[in-house]
């Protein structure tokens, strides 16, 4: 079964198009990188021998790691700027960058210290250790911080991911927030560049705090204040093709979330033992005033429990996140490339992009194209094309490279692509695409598998 919404009476309008402000945002906090540097470097005066080396060194990585604390959090405080203009998936990138950086900052700063100290000490290393954790102030709050981080890093290394669970993996990195609350202070009580430099002191404080209020505000209270206005409830669950599935949701309001076709939420179903686990899906129509819909292929056990949902069941949202939205058009005609369930957010833009649209679906067989109706029959409304990719009698799959996506769209390079899908997919077009000449700047891409 097909769940239709009304289509728009008018025309799609295109809108004033938006820079994004990704290149402000890198500058500013590489900026900030070399304000702590500058910090390091102004409060060192001299460095004499093997110990001086290793503690100077130790005290450097350390406060790189501080402000890397600070940069990792505030990254995945869902600040709208970042969600929606940025792109969820490019700061998904930057934080786990940064928690790479951050990891082998702490290590860094942990190894020279310790061999600077036993250095300047005369000690052995194990002593030092001992002597450090027990003795120094805030040093066990650290210890335990210190652990906490590198639990998050390693559970979060691509080859760990593939063996956990989601669940599993989301509540060890909720545990960075303690790690940071715990390790901060001991920054302030052992960094020898904050004693007697309230200006420093002052300025760090400024930044953990204002970080602190980012996620209080955004990932708290924003929600808390989403939910109880909107009121959001399944209104109906309905089978698309096989293993996938419509959730509509009702609520009050909805046109006043600012939810644009492309984008996507975070959803958590408060019954069938789904409450535990908040799980990112796209908008599959544009939203109306009172209603919005996902569409969600059964991939795992939370996807697959969602076929099981009733009406009636509370939702709890979060969003509306990505900037896979026609803000990123900046030609007249546009190709829509979608994989499996990638057409859940394409389908969304497949009706309210302007200007000349194409969707190229790809699935394996004509059984497994979701909303396929529904495409057609916007398709027929607004005069546009909708192309099949499905695998041949043998089973073989079809190829989209670049000689054959020239040959099918000979002014491909003209064309704004959105491309949505499994990662591999993903990453072959986009090769592929980039060596049939479309620019970097005109293939749009959004994931959430980081």
């Amino acid at each position: 079964m097909t769940t239709v919404y009304e289509r728009r009476a008018a025309a799609p309008v295109a809108p004033a198009a938006r820079r994004s402000p990704a290149g402000a945002v890198l500058a500013l906090l590489w900026a900030g990188a070399a304000a702590v540097v500058a910090l390091w470097w102004a409060d060192t005066a001299s460095v004499v021998g093997a110990a001086g080396w290793l503690t100077g060194a130790g005290r450097i990585t350390g406060l790189l790691c501080g402000y890397a604390c600070a940069v990792l959090v505030g990254l995945m405080a869902r600040v709208p700027l970042l969600e929606r203009r940025v792109g969820s998936d490019r700061v998904a990138r930057w934080h786990a960058m940064a928690g790479r950086y951050t990891v082998c900052l702490l290590l860094a700063h942990i190894v020279l210290i310790l061999f600077g100290y036993a250095a300047q000490d005369r000690a052995s290393l194990w002593h030092e250790t001992v002597t450090v954790v027990l003795d120094y102030p805030d040093m066990l709050k650290a210890t335990l911080g210190a652990l906490l981080l590198f639990a998050a890093g390693i559970t979060s290394a691509r080859a760990a991911r593939r063996r956990l669970s989601h669940e599993f993996w989301y509540y060890v990195h909720l545990l960075t927030y303690g790690a940071v609350f715990l390790a901060f202070f001991h920054q302030l009580s052992l960094g020898n560049d904050f004693n007697g430099n309230s200006a420093a002191t002052a300025a760090w404080y400024a930044l953990y705090l204002g970080v602190a209020c980012l996620v209080l505000w955004f990932r708290i209270l924003a929600p808390v204040r989403l939910n109880l206005r909107h009121r959001l409830r399944v209104e109906s669950v309905h089978k698309e093709a096989p293993g996938v599935y419509s959730v509509v949701v009702r609520g009050r309001r909805l046109d006043e979330l600012g939810a644009r076709a492309g984008q996507f939420f975070r959803w958590r179903f408060l019954g069938e033992g789904m409450g535990w686990t908040s799980t990112p899906y796209s908008l599959s129509a544009p939203p109306r005033q009172d209603l919005m819909r996902i569409t969600v292929k059964a991939l795992g056990d939370h996807s697959a429990a969602v076929s099981l949902l009733r009406p009636g069941t509370q939702v709890w949202a979060e969003g509306p996140y990505g900037s896979l939205t026609q803000d990123r058009q900046t030609a007249q005609r546009s190709l829509l490339i979608a994989g499996g369930v990638g057409i859940t957010p394409l389908r969304a833009l497949f009706e309210t992009l302007p200007g000349e649209v194409t969707l190229l679906y790809r699935a394996r067989t004509a059984e497994d194209l979701a909303l396929g109706g529904e495409l057609e029959a916007i398709a027929r409304w607004r005069g546009a094309r909708v192309l099949y990719a499905l695998n041949g009698a043998d089973g073989r799959r079809p190829s989209l490279t670049a000689q054959s996506l020239c040959a099918t769209f000979p002014d491909l390079a003209a064309h704004d692509v959105y491309l949505c899908g499994p990662h591999g997919f993903a990453r072959d077009l986009y090769e592929a695409l980039r060596t049939a000449g479309v620019p970097d700047r005109r293939i749009h891409h959004e994931s959430f598998e980081l």
